[in-house]
């Protein structure tokens, strides 16, 4: 079974739609080529990020307005036993880096672990991913030399790659994340319960 999931890692619910693919997939003992493909929610996003107050103020007019869906967000996130802690996010970083280290991490298969750790750093430790050095500390947990990594980040061709993705989803037309594909056959958006990606991943056989 291929599964292309279509992500981006300052996405909540990209987090919690992990999860459940990860509980789906356990649930019914399939065997997956989980295959990891870069989107960007801010792809006008300055590569050193913004103020996490502004970009909140610009893309929802008030923190007002951004409450209700973000409070829903985390209520979804504990029922994955994910405590987010949206208050430690100080700044809404460029996804590029992050993006550019998953790739990476699929030369040792540590995607998963990796992509993992990164969205645990932004979401429940209000860590800036959009630091290589905070980057570069999660791939050393997994026994990655930094030496290796800061080569990746400056590589053009890598930066251009996570642009050019991002704009081949967009002209598949995915307008937000998680966006799963089953098999070339079966499209899922959203973050959605068990059941229904078990039943996706089963029409898709």
């Amino acid at each position: 079974m291929k599964i292309e999931v279509y992500s981006d890692t300052v996405c909540g619910w990209c987090f919690i739609g992990h999860q459940r693919l990860k509980k789906a997939i356990e649930k019914i003992k399939v065997n997956c080529e989980i295959i990891h493909i870069p989107f960007q929610l801010n792809p006008t996003m300055p590569l050193n990020g913004m103020d996490r107050d502004e970009y909140i103020e610009k893309k929802f007019g008030s923190k007002a307005n951004a409450k209700p869906m973000y409070d829903h967000m985390v209520q979804e996130a504990k029922k994955e036993n994910l405590n987010f802690n949206l208050e430690l996010i100080k700044k809404t970083p460029s996804t590029v880096p992050s993006h550019i280290l998953v790739a990476y991490m699929k030369k040792y298969n540590l995607q998963e672990k990796v992509l993992f750790d990164i969205f645990h750093n932004y979401f429940i430790d209000g860590i800036d991913i959009g630091d290589t050095t905070n980057l570069i500390k999660i791939a050393a947990n997994h026994g990655i030399k930094s030496e290796e990594l800061n080569n990746q980040f400056k590589l053009k061709d890598n930066i251009t790659k996570i642009y050019q993705m991002d704009v081949a989803g967009r002209e598949m037309g995915i307008t937000g994340v998680p966006f799963f594909v089953f098999n070339n056959k079966v499209m899922l958006s959203g973050a959605q319960p068990v059941e229904v990606i078990i039943d996706a991943i089963n029409k898709a056989k």
